[in-house]
């Protein structure tokens, strides 16, 4: 009969003993470890109080993984208030056996005094590497799983936070990681930090110490399977091989923004610079009176460039390819949002000084989070000082955003393009760019970033949540393999030279004998 550990990480209250006592039923569960940081007294059976830190920690992990006699160990990292539906666990632990997993999950219902909702999860895929990717209350590992991985790829570092993602990485690597798309349990409504907290978690300087190892964990998987990019392989951009009309474009995707395109177009044309631009208004067939209203800007203001496209099935990444290959279009192509603004008349200068001092392939700056009046709103500057010269292009894999505004070399843009989406097209251009090429970081804030009812990601449904996560993770799998491929490539290249070089040697040691 298969059996089951669990460690729960303990915070006080009135659902965790009742979860306690359902988990005492359950006659695949052996043993029940609870770790909370302070000494606490249950009197329920089959379960121990481990006073130690974190679940999250390599201390707490050590001491239970070298203490595991079950063949599966089920993680409830965060919750204290579960009801297993009937045959939940001998249905996870079928789907362990029969698809030979190192992870298994499943969907589950959000529980409050309103009932009950469904709450799907995502597939896991390659590129399902941020540490904080949803796998729901519950994590059954494969013991076995575990000793190997841990066994080939050494054990979890010296880590308070980071133990359980270095634990899920190292497994995931030779081991399927598997989504039961039904629902098994429940969780019982708890607080919650607000999506906007979740959102800017890994640009929050409180979170400095916690982002640092999961780079670290990050990074040595990245090394593991073959991704990662080393500094000194990065590029500048190349020289212009031939002129442009203007040295810079602001470039504006825009659907539907009547109350915000005006405030937008006039802080871009009211920038001081010492270059000629323009501005490049791509107005994907509105309908609200925003066609009007830069018909009307277009007329007073000459670099204003106004166009609606022939085509009638673009996302913002389309509007963008159509904006980089305008006869119009400069030598580098600004992003400024239809809802924003820059900060200041110095924003654009700014960055096309960078970018022309530097030869760099593309420059972020940084944002402030304002309401829809511009008043400064929490958590206020993003301005990712995560980001580092030597690795923010390999962990920029884990994160889920690069900032704003953004700025690109148009020669290059031109060359990789947009995906045609109005999701994440900036995120997977920034990813390309950053596997080759140089980024250039402005850590002051060059741009007002507006949060309202009217933002494309406001107010999200789970679903909605869901597809986008699951998209964002597809460009970090297909972006993982094809620096797979490239290192593959060096790496093939580097061994022929050396054949090369050892031929070379042999035959001229034989000609000297």
């Amino acid at each position: 009969m298969k059996s089951v550990t669990v460690a729960i990480s303990f915070n006080p209250g009135p659902n965790i003993v009742k979860m306690l006592n359902h988990f005492k039923e359950l006659v695949f569960i052996e043993d029940v470890i609870i770790v909370s940081p302070t000494a606490v007294q249950l009197d329920v059976p089959k379960c121990r109080v481990v006073s130690t830190g974190s679940l999250l920690s390599q201390e707490t992990l050590g001491l239970i993984l070298n203490d595991v006699p079950t063949e599966y160990l089920l993680f409830l990292p965060n919750y204290n208030g579960i009801l297993l539906e009937p045959g939940a666990l001998e249905k996870t632990l079928n789907a362990a056996e029969s698809t030979e997993a190192g992870l298994v999950y499943s969907d589950f219902y959000d529980e409050s005094k309103q009932g009950r909702v469904l709450h799907p999860l995502n597939d896991y895929q390659l590129g399902s590497v941020r540490d904080d990717f949803d796998f729901g209350a519950m994590m059954l590992f494969s013991t076995n799983a575990i000793r190997d991985a841990l066994k080939k790829y050494e054990a979890i570092p010296p880590v308070r936070f980071a133990g359980l993602y270095d634990l899920r990485l190292k497994v995931s690597t030779d081991h399927p990681i598997y989504h039961i798309k039904e629902p098994l349990y429940s969780v019982i409504e708890t607080i919650e930090p607000s999506t906007s907290d979740k959102h800017f978690a890994y640009v929050d300087p409180r979170n400095e110490v916690v982002q640092k190892e999961m780079e670290t964990i990050f990074t040595d998987y990245l090394k593991r399977i073959g991704a990662y990019v080393p500094p000194d392989r990065l590029r500048k951009a190349g020289e212009i091989e031939k002129p442009f009309p203007v040295e810079a474009s602001v470039v504006i995707p825009v659907r539907n923004r009547k109350g915000t395109i005006v405030d937008a177009v006039k802080s871009a044309l009211l920038q001081e610079v010492d270059f000629p631009f323009n501005v490049i208004v791509v107005d994907n067939h509105s309908t609200d009176g925003t066609t009007a209203i830069l018909s009307n800007l277009a007329k007073q203001y000459s670099s204003l460039n106004h166009f609606v496209p022939k085509r009638t099935d673009l996302g913002i990444g389309g509007c963008w390819n159509e904006a980089l290959h305008a006869e119009a279009c400069g030598r580098y192509a600004v992003q400024l949002d239809s809802d924003d603004l820059y900060s200041n008349p110095y924003t654009l200068q700014k960055i096309v000084d960078m970018l022309r001092e530097r030869n760099y392939a593309m420059v972020i700056g940084s944002y402030t989070l304002v309401n829809f009046s511009l008043e400064e709103i929490p958590p206020g500057l993003i301005d990712h000082s995560e980001w580092t010269d030597e690795n923010g292009h390999n962990n920029a894999l884990r994160i889920n955003g690069m900032g704003a505004p953004r700025a690109f070399d148009t020669t290059i843009m031109r060359s990789i393009g947009f995906l045609n989406v109005s999701y994440g097209e900036d995120y997977a251009a920034a990813l390309r760019i950053c596997r080759e090429y140089r980024i250039g970081r402005i850590y002051e804030s060059l741009y007002l970033c507006r949060r309202w009812p009217g933002n494309t990601d406001a107010a999200l449904t789970i679903e909605e949540i869901n597809r986008n996560n699951a998209f964002k993770d597809s460009v970090r799998t297909d972006e993982i393999r094809a620096r797979q491929k490239m290192n593959k490539g060096v790496e093939d290249s580097s061994e022929k030279t050396m054949k090369g070089i050892r031929s070379r040697v042999k035959c001229l040691g034989h000609t000297k004998s």
